[in-house]
């Protein structure tokens, strides 16, 4: 499965969404479907997406939050796991592109190369919910599943490891982030 045919899934779904992304080909790849006021890309930041988005949940109770993640920045930050099912958050849903290399910085494997279970780490760190899937079919119907759950859930999407032509974003930095934070504050 590519990336991008996920994001092709999800993308209907989270026009009203409080959205976190990692940094690099999730990032470029969500902004290539079409930027919108509710999508934060979490660049120069990598393996902080799922501590933001607890953050958000935590605070925005009744918006859903979405956190696009890499297993590379997940790995990075392991310990996030289970301080978010320490909380566990009913309206967060953690995706994360499993793509077993660090694309986005040179393409070094990562731990999941060598067998490392995100969402089996994932569940013994306390998430109820976690779940990994190989097709699109599959995601499609974890994202659904997700979806219609109230429940902190994470979906460990195995993708190929390729990337957009292109990781450019015409979009500043400090304009994301003050669109972002004008968006949160009229929600």
């Amino acid at each position: 499965m590519q990336r991008i045919e996920a994001l092709r899934i999800l993308y209907p779904d989270i026009e009203n969404d409080i959205v976190v992304t990692i940094m690099g080909a999730v990032a470029a790849e969500v902004y290539s479907l079409g930027h919108r006021k509710n999508f934060f890309y979490l660049q120069h930041a990598m393996g902080l997406a799922s501590s933001m988005g607890l953050g958000l949940a935590l605070s925005k109770p009744d918006k859903r939050v979405i956190v696009m993640d890499g297993d590379g920045s997940l790995l990075m930050n392991l310990g996030a796991l289970s301080t978010l099912a320490w909380y566990a958050p009913k309206n967060l849903i953690h995706v994360v592109f499993d793509n077993q290399s660090l694309l986005s910085v040179g393409g070094f494997p990562t731990a999941t190369a060598a067998g490392s279970d995100l969402a089996g780490i994932a569940q013994k760190s306390g998430y109820r919910e976690a779940a990994t899937v190989r097709s699109v079919e599959d995601f499609a119907r974890a994202w659904r599943a997700a979806r219609e759950r109230l429940e902190l859930s994470m979906i460990v999407a195995k993708v190929e490891a390729a990337g957009p032509k292109s990781f450019l974003m015409d979009l500043p930095l400090l304009e994301n982030r003050f669109q972002f934070q004008r968006w949160l504050k009229e929600e």
